[in-house]
């Protein structure tokens, strides 16, 4: 885990255009990340990026924290804000 000084920690969502189980994610990150500027947001597409496309096809969405696998599939709302908590964010 990363130290919790760190001033800011970046969120990454991973997944495809067309993906209902990414828009429902994009949801609950955006709805999580509201109003906390020690948090950046970062988008990217397996369709765009081979290396993504063969790391995680087959488990999107994929959310990092600070680029460590955070969840895949379903995002909880609650386990995303523990941890950034836990991170000071």
């Amino acid at each position: 885990m990363p130290p919790a000084d760190e001033p800011f920690a970046t969120v990454t969502l991973i997944g495809k255009p067309g993906c209902h189980l990414c828009d429902d994610a994009r949801a609950v990150v955006t709805a999580v990340l509201d109003g906390r500027a020690s948090v950046r947001f970062d988008e990217r597409s397996i369709l765009d990026d081979a290396e993504l496309h063969d790391r995680y096809w087959d488990e999107i969405p994929v959310v990092l924290i600070n680029g460590d696998v955070h969840t895949i599939y379903r995002v909880d709302a609650e386990r995303l804000q523990a941890a950034l908590a836990e991170r000071g964010h």
